[in-house]
């Protein structure tokens, strides 16, 4: 016990009233928090502060169940985070008051209980608190897989120790494994979803996002259903441990979880302290001081911010993939018996619906494979995803995706060949960036993972932001999604190339971060890749020019005048032909729609449309917008000189001179002031 636990105080309760034995407890509760927090903050320790806390509080709690009537027949019971030892500054304190089975209509002992949380409350702990018979523990666990899960890591405070070994022996069990994993997987699912099943939004969830800590506590808790607790002498043993003794895992796999379990913790009791209450969420306003508090320093390059949040990305996406590969394992461990496995070809397999290598060292054998890989699971729709065995070989085998093997002319033509696929780019994309395998083959692309954008409109990290955009694009080309936007769906149906616009895509904001105008540097890098490529002149300047321009359309738009002739003859010469302005359109609409679910509106959309569609007559029908150019600006410049008291027979007369050029070339109030000073000497022979 730590020495700041052991009040003196406490020795003296019973000469006590309740109000100054509360008063006495409340105090060490914040004495004890307030040295729990100097301590951490003098010398950070994440195990020392979990101990120190969950200590504190067992302590103060006991001495509570002591005084109170229940504690003659009920057990007092740690669960969830603070039942597993990790009790972050804010966290709830989660319990369980497990009552005999016959004590449900025992008044007296209700009233207690009602007695005892409210002490709780009344001396300043946070508590959440279930009341609950064996039995109804039993029930509750069958029907909630939350309650069964937080039930796994239960301690017992205080009570009858016999009642609770019978609680440990059924709710620690499982007779149907598979149905617990499968309810936890999608358990997993529906929360990553709640944040578009993406780590990189800007201001992530340290606790809940994909890749955050309770996608590690999911591996403990899944890890159970395979029973290796009970084949180990040690209960106390860590998981990473337990799955690195049991071969699931290596022993630098197990190193690298828990040196990103430890940064994660860190970030979240740091925000804790810093916000005063129970915030998981890394708020742009926390972001710099946590970055200072833990020793980043300014760059020419990147702020603290920058600096930190990209070393949490690096963290959370090895999270992920741990998560991936060990939720993949522990399936087929336990799925074993009804394994089911397909011929797909002499290197690869289906195994219950997931790609494997058949030797498992292919792919260092033959790197060519990697893409094969990601093809194989494009042409095969009856495949779900890649097999925990070739994740992990396409770990070992990623650092052979080197020079070597982007110089080669068959890795080249299987990434044209991926990207110009009819179903599964978008997937395939993000699968091949999970493993790392896109930014080890796009150099350009690696270095802007985790990349931060300081701006009011994104809310993703830009590769994040890239693979968004890629995404919507790929949404125009299913027919079950035409209702949202009707006309990019018809054009991007007719569009002849749809690889080009995922090029494009993946190059529009690939030099983000570097000095200079992005769009710029990121049209000689689209260049550069469309010339090793080998796509054809027009192929390659289409891309390059998207890269480019990405910017524009929206810029016209939003900015200009619509109405104007002049702001669509412009835009017209800018984009030339019908083809780079259909392509531009689905470019600018994916984009948009990419930055963050708030971004996207009708206005936005009603004037890309009518730019578009104004644009496309301006392309087909030159003269007919000249026309226009030129009826507008008479009418214009007609209605000031009239303000002037200049006659219209008088300025009429002298426009029938200048001819059709001189409105096309001349704006209105160019028109309108040269017309007011000749008026006066349009009967004189002077020259002017």
């Amino acid at each position: 016990m730590q020495p700041h636990l052991n009040n003196p105080n406490l020795n003296n309760i019973d000469t006590q009233t309740e109000k100054d034995w509360l008063g006495t407890l409340r105090l060490s509760l914040q004495t004890g928090l307030a040295r729990i927090k100097n301590e951490f903050q003098q010398k950070p320790n994440i195990a020392k502060l979990f101990n120190q806390h969950c200590e504190l509080i067992d302590r103060l709690l006991v001495e509570l169940w002591s005084k109170s009537q229940a504690n003659t027949s009920c057990c007092l019971i740690a669960v969830g985070g603070y039942g597993r030892g990790e009790l972050y500054p804010y966290s709830d304190i989660d319990l369980l008051l497990l009552i005999p089975d016959d004590s449900e209509s025992n008044q007296a002992l209700n009233q207690d209980i009602e007695h005892l949380i409210g002490l709780m409350w009344d001396m300043g702990l946070n508590v959440g608190h279930s009341v609950r018979t064996l039995d109804e523990c039993v029930s509750e666990a069958q029907k909630d897989v939350t309650v069964q899960t937080n039930l796994l890591e239960s301690r017992l405070l205080a009570g009858d120790h016999a009642q609770y070994q019978k609680l440990v022996a059924v709710t620690h069990h499982f007779d149907t494994p598979m149905a617990f994993f499968t309810e936890k997987l999608k358990e997993q699912q529906k929360r990553h979803a709640k944040f578009n099943d993406t780590a990189y939004n800007l201001e992530p969830n340290i606790k809940e996002s994909p890749g955050g800590l309770r996608d590690l506590h999911m591996i403990s808790w899944l890890a159970r259903t395979l029973n290796l607790h009970a084949q180990t002498a040690s209960k106390s043993e860590s998981i990473w441990k337990l799955l690195t003794k049991h071969q699931i895992i290596s022993a630098q796999d197990a190193k690298h979880i828990h040196q990103h379990e430890r940064k994660l913790q860190n970030l979240r009791i740091h925000l804790h302290f810093l916000s005063g209450r129970r915030e998981d969420r890394l708020l742009f306003d926390f972001q710099n001081e946590i970055a200072n508090t833990l020793g980043y320093l300014n760059t020419p390059r990147k702020r603290p911010s920058e600096q930190l949040m990209q070393s949490y990305y690096r963290s959370v996406k090895f999270i992920e993939l741990m998560n991936e590969i060990l939720l993949k394992e522990f399936q087929q461990m336990l799925t074993v018996s009804t394994l089911k496995t397909v011929d797909i070809n002499q290197d690869f397999e289906s195994r219950n619906q997931l790609l494997e290598c058949k030797s498992e060292s292919l792919l260092q054998d033959r790197p060519d494979a990697i893409f094969e890989a990601f093809l194989l699971l494009q042409k095969n729709p009856d495949l779900k995803g890649m097999g925990a065995g070739l994740v992990r070989n396409l770990q070992r085998a990623k650092h052979l995706v080197n020079q070597t093997f982007r110089n080669k002319p068959e890795n080249k033509k299987h990434f044209i060949e991926i990207l110009s696929q009819p179903i599964g780019v978008n997937h395939t994309l993000r699968a091949m960036n999970r493993y790392g395998i896109l930014g080890s083959y796009i150099p350009a692309f690696g270095r802007i993972i985790g990349q931060m954008q300081h701006d009011l409109f994104h809310v993703y990290t830009v590769d994040e932001h890239i693979l968004n955009v890629l995404a919507n694009l790929r949404r125009f080309s299913k027919p079950e999604l035409k209702h949202e936007f009707p006309l990019c769906s018809q054009l991007f149906a007719e569009f002849d190339a749809p690889h080009l616009l995922y090029l494009a895509a993946l190059f529009h904001d690939i030099a983000k971060g570097r000095n200079g105008d992005h769009s710029n540097l990121g049209k000689v890098d689209a260049a550069r890749f469309c010339k090793s490529h080998a796509l054809n002149k027009a192929d390659a300047a289409l891309v390059s020019w998207l890269v480019e321009t990405h910017l524009k359309m929206s810029a016209t738009a939003q900015k200009s005048d619509l109405s104007d002739p002049s702001v669509i003859e412009g835009f017209a010469s800018l984009v030339g032909n019908e083809r780079r302005l259909t392509a531009l359109y689905l470019l600018t609409v994916a984009d948009i729609r990419g930055t963050s679910p708030m971004v996207w509106n009708a206005w936005k959309a009603r004037l890309l449309e009518s730019l578009y569609h104004e644009t496309k007559r301006a392309l087909s029908d030159p003269a007919f917008h000249a026309k226009q150019i030129i009826t507008r600006r008479i009418e214009e410049a007609s209605e000031k000189l009239q303000r002037f008291g200049i006659s219209q027979t008088t300025y009429e007369k002298m426009w029938q001179q200048f001819g059709d050029n001189y409105f096309v070339r001349h704006e209105t109030d160019e028109i309108a002031w040269q017309s007011r000073l000749l008026t006066p000497h349009l009967n004189s022979t002077t020259p002017i």
